[in-house]
Formats: structure tokens, C-alpha cells, sequence
């Protein structure tokens, strides 16, 4: 859902985002080899402000070709100094296709494994969770999240658990394109959860109002995904010319763009675009360096792309 805002709404909202930015410690912004992270509120832990999602872009199945392109995919990924892979077994061979990749390459040893639950019988939780873990080939995951909200009742009672024994890291929900985010913002309060995923982008800022504000308060971190609509934002601007003010905030193409925008946030702690093209994954993950825009900035590229 778009949310419907008038201008002096925007720059309030976004004025108190920056405030916010402003009032955090000089550790919520870092840049380390010219990759710009934000640490994890739970822990401190620093991670790439882009990362690399895998819906659709790598259930290629047993396909070689596919299988060795998507495998270069995460070798530009890595190089450029990317972290987190996100997954689900909602995702089809996406799961073994990145084991596939990470059996091949030499990944970083910071690798950060996010993945999901996604099965309506909680009993069979972890034993999904395990099969995903071996789809991988590793040793854990950094993250699992309940996909969607899908019996999360009997899901994060599990998840907190393995948390707790070691088996997991971290714990999370997810939502996507606006899907109920009432019931969302209830779990949020009523469970001590590390990470939290939505969708934002720069059409569809809903979550401006009340979630991404309540994870800051809450300590949640928060992941992004449908940062370009899969492609539907890229297909609307591509073919404009880029404005002279992305200059200001060292954007050299309009995914750098649009990622800005999202990673400018200051509750954002990461955003997982996907892509089955090596010079794709490298245009994305030079949005995580340079200048960020602020709030006047962040208010002109919505009014700007809202017009195309």
C-alpha cells in the first residue's frame, strides 16, 4: 500500500528521522573499507548497510549454468564487501543454490546466514530449519525468522529456544508488501525479538509510521526487502534521466538511488535487493557507500520519483 502523506507530513516524519540519526552514538553510522554498516541494536554487531536477497533470482533448480551464474552473483557480492544472505524454504532451490555458491567460493568468514521458518505445524520447525541449515552447508545461521507471521504462536517459542542454546543467533518475523502489519506491530510488542522484515521503498513508506519507529524503540534491527518492487521501480525510472542532486549523495545509476533512500533511514539496518547479474549486485552495493541524504533530500527524491 502507498502511504498517502502531504508534504508538510513527509518533512515532519522526516525531520524526526534525522533528529534521531543525530541523537544516536557515532557508532550507528560506520564505514569500514568503504562499506558503510550499522551495528545490530541487540548486540552492537556491525553489518553492510545492502545485502543480497534470493527470492526468485536463485531458484534456478539443477540448471549448471544457472547454478555457476547465481554463484558469481555472491562472488561480486562478497568482493564488494557484502555480508548477508537471506533465504526461505518458501524460496525454492534458492536454499541449495546459495550452499551451491558457498561450497564453490571462499566466503567471508563474517558471512551472515539469514533465513526463515515457514511451515504451518510448528512441531516440524526446527526440523525444517535443520534441512535449510544442511541446503546451506553451514554450521548455523546467523538469523532465522518466522516467514510471514506463518504460526508464529508456536514458532518463536522454538526459535528462542535454539537461541538460547546456541543453535541460532538471532531471531526475527517477517512481513512483505504491507501484509498485516497490525498483528506485526503486536508481536513486536509482546516478544524480545532481534531482527524485524518489512517492506519499504521509496513509493511505499507505510512503515514509516509506526513499525520502523517502534523497532528503533524497541531495539530491533530491521531488514528491507521489495526494495525496487522486483524491478517494477527500476522499469519506472530507468529510462529518465538521472537528476543532477543524486551527484550530492554519490548515486552513479538509479538503483543507488532508490537504495538510498531506503538505507538513509536511521532505523534501517539493512536492505536485501536481489539479482541474477553481476554488475547489478555491483551498482547495488555501491549504495553502501558515500554520502547518505538527509531529510530535505530524502523529501525531494520521493517528491521527484513520485512524478515519473
Amino acid at each position: 500500500m502507498i502511504r498517502d502523506l502531504t508534504r508538510r507530513g513527509l518533512l515532519r516524519s522526516l525531520a524526526g528521522a534525522s533528529v534521531a540519526a543525530l541523537l544516536r552514538p557515532p557508532s550507528a553510522l560506520a564505514q569500514t573499507n568503504s562499506v558503510l554498516t550499522r551495528p545490530v541494536p541487540s548486540t552492537g554487531e556491525a553489518l553492510p548497510l545492502v545485502g543480497l536477497g534470493s527470492w526468485i533470482t536463485f531458484n534456478v533448480g539443477n540448471d549448471p549454468a544457472a547454478r555457476a551464474a547465481s554463484a558469481e552473483v555472491m562472488r561480486a557480492f562478497f568482493a564488494a564487501g557484502g555480508l548477508m544472505i537471506d533465504s526461505s524454504p518458501m524460496y525454492g532451490s534458492s536454499q541449495e543454490v546459495i550452499g551451491y555458491g558457498l561450497k564453490k567460493l571462499d566466503p567471508p568468514s563474517a558471512l551472515f546466514s539469514a533465513d526463515k521458518v515457514w511451515i504451518s505445524s510448528g512441531a516440524r520447525g526446527r526440523s525444517q530449519i535443520e534441512a535449510s541449515r544442511r541446503n546451506w552447508g553451514i554450521p548455523r545461521f546467523d538469523l532465522v525468522q518466522v516467514h510471514n507471521l506463518l504460526a508464529w504462536q508456536e514458532h518463536l517459542p522454538t526459535l528462542f529456544a535454539m537461541k538460547q542454546a546456541g543453535e541460532v543467533r538471532y531471531v526475527g518475523i517477517t512481513t512483505s508488501e504491507g501484509r498485516r502489519h497490525r498483528e506485526f506491530e503486536q508481536v513486536m510488542k509482546s516478544q524480545p525479538l532481534d531482527f524485524i522484515q518489512v517492506t519499504y521503498n521509496v513509493l511505499d513508506r507505510e512503515v514509516e509510521d509506526r513499525i520502523l519507529p517502534l523497532a528503533r524503540d524497541r531495539n530491533m534491527a530491521v531488514i528491507i526487502n521489495r526494495p525496487f518492487r522486483e524491478g517494477e521501480l527500476i522499469r519506472r525510472v530507468q529510462r529518465r534521466p538521472l537528476p543532477a542532486w543524486a551527484k550530492e549523495i554519490d548515486c552513479a545509476n538509479w538503483a543507488q538511488v532508490l537504495l538510498k533512500f531506503i538505507i538513509s533511514h536511521p532505523a534501517v539496518t539493512c536492505a536485501i535487493p536481489a539479482t541474477t547479474r553481476v554488475d547489478h549486485v555491483k551498482e547495488n552495493m555501491g549504495a553502501a557507500s558515500g554520502r547518505l541524504p538527509d531529510a530535505p533530500m530524502r523529501a525531494r527524491m520521493v517528491a521527484h520519483i513520485e512524478k515519473l
